[in-house]
């Protein structure tokens, strides 16, 4: 299971090595897609948690516990089918492979399910096929 949380830390808690235990003793692996810390003031943390869903379920109430507020992020990458002229520039620029060209027809493919939503492909996408939705 994998999904994207913003984690809002405050006074309190933004400074304590929190999110060091969601895979210490979660097991749980994740990957920080944006973060402002500020020393004393609300801080969040923009990351994508991936691991064993009765693990994460467990390791977001240990966040809640700790004075976290979490956000879930719900987004995803769609391809409109219209516009894309396969060029395969998304191919280049996309980092879970979810975006790949099939050989020999040289179409480029879309796995929504390899998708992170990262983003990446909509700058890249000349005809702008590439869009996020929330």
């Amino acid at each position: 299971m994998k999904k994207t949380y913003v984690l809002h830390f405050d006074q309190s808690n933004y400074d304590k090595p929190i999110v060091y235990r969601l895979i210490k003793e979660y097991d749980l692996v994740f990957n920080i897609l944006r973060a402002v810390i500020l020393p004393k003031k609300e801080s969040y943390l923009a990351m994508e948690i991936s691991g064993e869903p009765s693990l994460m379920e467990q390791g977001l109430d240990y966040l809640v516990k700790q004075g976290v507020k979490v956000e879930s992020i719900n987004k995803s990458v769609k391809r409109n089918e219209q516009v894309c002229i396969h060029c395969g520039a998304c191919t280049a620029i996309c980092p879970t492979g979810a975006l790949s060209i099939e050989r020999p027809s040289m179409l480029v493919s879309f796995h929504p399910e390899e998708c992170t939503a990262c983003g990446l492909c909509v700058k890249a996408c000349p005809p702008r096929a590439m869009e996020v939705s929330f």
